[in-house]
């Protein structure tokens, strides 16, 4: 259970929250956890959403795929992270993305309704994880909106560019959680013409990388 705790007190939705009342409240939201190897379908397209999803260990990506199969990669998600809080909170009852375990991941599904909902206890907790809900969602919203102003980039480039500006702050060096594949998924461009693009962009001494550590000159 502390390995539980560990990887829960470091998601917002647990703010302010003492170690002494998480035990209670995995009780009073019906929590369960499950272990997915690598690859594995954690929520499939189509699904029904009743629960959201807190990665305990491991990683996930949320992936759409389109008519044709082509496969855009919308988020990676790590440890301590949430996914289908969003779809849930929305009023959306079937998953319009499809999650997989990128690695061997354990996940905690946390009973939506179970939080918004005061318990026979009449826990204290319950208007605290309301408040941090929405927190998160507003948070959510703004990585969308980075999201948007990289795909808004006309060229190859100008996407690049824009999404190591957004993704490594203010570190010149950093390392990117995708391989070549999952990044142009990511950008929604063709891989070989951003292999391209990356090896113009390091001969005209405008980055450096090997493998998926980036280096800013």
């Amino acid at each position: 259970m502390s390995r539980i705790f560990e990887a829960m007190k470091d998601n917002p939705l647990w703010d302010g929250i003492g170690p002494n009342d998480l035990e209670s409240m995995i009780r009073c939201t019906i929590s369960k956890t499950k272990i997915y190897n690598r690859g594995d379908t954690v929520l499939l397209s189509g699904d029904a959403v009743n629960d959201i999803g807190l990665i305990l260990s491991g990683g996930v990506k949320i992936i759409k795929e389109d008519a044709d199969g082509n496969i855009a990669i919308l988020a990676e998600l790590f440890a301590s992270e949430l996914f289908c809080e969003v779809f849930i909170c929305a009023g959306i009852d079937h998953s319009p993305v499809t999650v997989q375990a990128s690695e061997i991941s354990e996940i905690m599904f946390i009973n939506y309704k179970k939080i918004i909902t005061s318990c026979e206890c009449t826990c204290g907790c319950h208007s605290k994880l309301i408040g941090n809900m929405l927190k998160i969602l507003a948070q959510k919203n703004l990585l969308l909106h980075q999201k948007i102003e990289i795909l808004s980039k006309r060229t190859t480039r100008e996407k690049l560019l824009s999404f190591f500006d957004i993704y490594r702050g203010k570190a010149k060096k950093f390392s990117m959680p995708f391989n070549r594949m999952e990044m142009a998924q990511y950008l929604c461009v063709d891989r070989s013409a951003m292999s391209n693009e990356l090896s113009k962009m390091r001969n005209e001494g405008l980055i450096k990388y090997k493998k998926s550590t980036f280096e800013i000159i």
